[in-house]
């Protein structure tokens, strides 16, 4: 995940000063060399280091910190607030055009994931009532038509396509079509280069003409660093950019462009590709982000997520059967499913308080998923509600149904069993903390 070593390096330097106590304006500098240099490695712009570290400085050496009676408390107060504004301060909502269709125009280089995160947007949008178009003005790029097509039917999004003319054409047919079919949002995927050059900006300029959209996003890899801030800033010198979506928060990105884009453009980021699927999009939050760099935690994400992932009705209902011990294997893996959809085990780890920067072996294991899935499906559905009845033959039974052994069939009602003694014990915290220290090893599926 972007900015994990960002997040250890801060953490240590804000461990350090906890264990001083009362700190000194030596002490305070110090650490403002170590977050220095931190923030370089991270590959931020050198220019915002130097500022972000002089103001963070002039406000911790000042008379309410240093005679706090929890001083390294407050610096770490201090470094969020201004994280947080060097990101935007608060989040920056597409802007909606009060006579549809909203055009939004994607730009950026080839290879930021344009077309898909486009997508993603288009999809996110939809989630929230509105009725977007794609429009396929990259006419360049191989199969980048047939790749909008593709995204736009998995996501059950109209797309527009006149083939391979003129980009200008395409995006103003595509804006009339919205008029008259009723998309009241119109996403157009702009052409990209490997590089910046005038012949690709004269083409969005001319794009921009046409259709005046009410909002151009720009589209950049978080990835590539220093380069996407540098990008950014050509981006809105020749077209004016309203905002930044960034790409692939879920790699190893340093977390650089995140932190120096909006410092070196004045233009905020709007929205993170935070994964491969069509729904890992997400606002960006900068007091949120803020959190995560410093190991705080994402808790308002996580509800976030939960709400979007999980059934509420059938969240409730398992509830109401654990209470009453009448949790069977069908519930164990419905919860299993819906947990998996949230992501992985370590973001969903790394959003909660004191989590963030610790390395977490908990990704899901989608081999083991689909094992327990194959065995409980080989199940008759009074054995899923009684499994106390599977003696000797009726495991062979299943296991040969499913494409497993035994063995894996015995371990799965060994973890249901395991998970039945937890929430049983469930009052103690004390002996549900054992019990959940002996899932590792276990086999579980994360």
């Amino acid at each position: 995940m972007a900015f994990e070593s960002l997040t250890d390096k801060l953490s240590a330097v804000f461990k350090r000063l906890r264990g001083k106590g009362r700190l000194s304006e030596a002490d305070v500098k110090e650490a403002m060399k170590e977050i220095k240099m931190a923030l370089l490695e991270a590959d931020v712009n050198f220019k915002v280091v130097k500022s972000f570290v002089a103001q963070v400085t002039q406000r911790a050496v000042g008379q309410d910190v240093m005679e706090s009676l929890t001083p390294a408390q407050m610096i770490v107060k201090i470094v969020n607030e201004e994280l947080t504004t060097l990101m935007g301060g608060g989040e920056t909502k597409l802007a909606i055009s009060p006579a549809p269709p909203t055009v939004v125009m994607l730009v950026g280089l080839q290879g930021a994931g344009k077309t898909t995160n486009g997508a993603k947007l288009a999809g996110l949008m939809k989630k929230q009532g509105k009725r977007p178009l794609l429009a396929a003005c990259d006419v360049y790029r191989p199969a980048a038509i047939k790749q909008l097509e593709v995204v736009g039917q998995q996501l059950d999004i109209p797309v527009f396509q006149m083939g391979q003319i003129d980009p200008v054409d395409i995006a103003r047919a595509a804006v009339e079509h919205a008029k008259k079919h009723g998309s009241d949002m119109v996403f157009l995927d702009t052409a990209g280069r490997l590089h910046v050059d005038e012949e690709l900006m004269d083409e969005l300029r001319r794009i921009k003409a046409a259709v005046s959209p009410t909002e151009i996003l720009l589209v950049v890899d978080a990835m590539i660093g220093q380069d996407a801030v540098n990008a950014a800033k050509t981006f809105d010198d020749a077209l004016d950019i309203n905002g930044v979506m960034l790409t692939k928060l879920d790699g190893d990105a340093r977390g650089g462009a995140a932190l120096s884009i909006r410092a070196v453009t004045g233009k905020p980021i709007k929205f993170a590709g935070t994964g491969e699927k069509l729904d890992a999009v997400e606002v960006f939050h900068p007091d949120r982000m803020a959190s995560r760099i410093l190991g705080m935690g994402d808790v308002l994400s996580l509800i976030e997520k939960a709400e979007q992932s999980l059934d509420a009705k059938k969240a409730a209902e398992q509830m109401e059967r654990l209470r009453k011990n009448k949790f069977t294997l069908a519930d164990f893996y419905d919860q299993l499913v819906q947990l998996k959809s949230m992501g992985s085990m370590e973001d969903i780890m790394g959003m909660l308080p004191g989590m963030g920067g610790k390395k977490l072996d908990l990704t899901v294991d989608e081999g083991n998923l689909k094992r327990i899935e194959a065995i409980i499906q080989s199940m008759t559905p009074f054995e899923r509600e009684n499994p106390s009845v599977l003696n000797s033959s009726r495991k062979k039974r299943i296991a040969a149904g499913s494409g497993t052994q035994v063995v894996d069939v015995n371990r799965l009602l060994k973890q249901f069993d395991m998970i039945q003694q937890f929430t049983r014990q469930f009052a103690s915290p004390k002996k549900a903390k054992g019990l959940f220290g002996k899932f590792k090893g276990m086999g579980m599926p994360f």
